[in-house]
């Protein structure tokens, strides 16, 4: 899963640049993803998450066990 949000699943998305004469050439919005090391208390280890801006706010507010839980739930991501 290149270029995926493990927590939100947000993913790239295409559009358009636009210039001044109002010539379209294809472009790609990617999102901010960072490779992230979170500490699970409940198996006291490191797991490692390539995750969004969008997803460290989110497992910051709601929890690493949370999150990964959510997104199982919503098939983003295989967490056993």
């Amino acid at each position: 899963m290149a270029r995926v949000c493990q927590i939100t699943g947000k993913g790239r998305m295409i559009g358009n640049n636009v210039s001044h004469s109002k010539r379209r050439t294809k472009r790609e919005f990617a999102p901010n993803l960072k490779v992230k090391k979170f500490w699970s208390e409940e198996e006291q280890r490191f797991i490692t998450l390539k995750v969004s801006a969008a997803g460290i706010r989110n497992i910051c507010k709601n929890g690493l066990a949370a999150s990964l839980k959510k997104a199982e739930e919503r098939g983003i991501i295989e967490y056993v």
